[in-house]
């Protein structure tokens, strides 16, 4: 499927999603619209296992929301909005690849990730400085902020606009790991191809208890922890893998 804002490859078991709209990757109305469709292809693919997010060039993971082309979309923010959430509750994991800067829409995108790693650029910042154009973070960070780092901490980001670079990011737990500039994605690959030789089954159960909790509280997350289980312990996966215990070798998993 061909892309005008996006780069979409496989990389065995990974898919590497590329937000490409030199110079800063800022999203566009219709970058939206191919991510979605990207997120479609990649849900549809049983080949791959685990997603990567990451931008084009070295300057900009993602620099937010194109201001000018969100003139002429006023149903901009209830897209961006519902679509993030989207990344948030997919069923195989996301990894954010932040190669530069990472602000505003681009900041709650990585945020939406299971998983976050920056590039030690000191010249690359993240945050949420929405407040300095008037408005507020609307694409869910004032949610995810908060979940991630506590009320406190996430209203000092946001009213205040601070933008981090990637070691204060680190500090805060706003991302996972910094790396340096050309180990980000081998890096980020090795973590990627390490997830996706787990059990796919059992990956997407986590994902949909973990995500359960969080939406519903702890008496719901423990219902589809349940049934997610229940799924699990009947799976050819689970043969294989009780039976690799036994033997001593890998596991071969095939998410069935």
């Amino acid at each position: 499927m061909a892309y005008e804002t996006l780069l979409l490859e496989k990389r065995g078991k990974v898919a590497v999603l590329t937000l490409n709209r030199p110079a800063n990757n800022a999203v566009s109305y219709a970058m939206l619209g191919e991510i979605d469709r990207a997120l479609d292809e990649v849900a549809s693919d049983s080949e791959v296992r685990v997603l990567v997010i990451t931008g084009s060039g070295e300057k900009s993971f993602c620099a937010g929301m194109d201001v000018a082309d969100a003139v002429s979309h006023p149903d901009v923010g209830a897209v961006g909005r519902a679509l993030w959430t989207r990344v948030d509750r997919f069923e195989k994991p996301v990894i954010a690849a932040i190669n530069g800067h990472a602000l505003g829409g681009g900041c709650e995108l990585a945020l939406a990730c299971h998983f976050r790693y920056m590039a030690a650029n000191d010249k690359a910042k993240m945050g949420c400085p929405e407040l300095n154009l008037g408005i507020i973070p609307g694409w869910g960070g004032t949610q995810r902020l908060t979940r991630l780092l506590g009320r406190t901490k996430a209203l000092e980001l946001m009213l205040f606009s601070k933008r981090l670079n990637p070691e204060e990011a680190l500090a805060i737990g706003l991302v996972d790991g910094v790396y340096p500039p050309d180990q980000l994605m081998p890096r980020v690959m090795e973590t990627a191809t390490e997830l996706s030789e787990k059990a796919p089954l059992a990956v997407r159960a986590v994902l949909c208890s973990v995500q359960a909790h969080l939406d519903k509280g702890m008496d719901e997350g423990l219902e589809m922890e349940t049934e997610q289980s229940n799924i699990c312990a009947t799976s050819k996966d689970a043969v294989e893998g009780f039976t690799a215990f036994l033997q001593k070798r890998k596991p071969e998993f095939k998410g069935e």
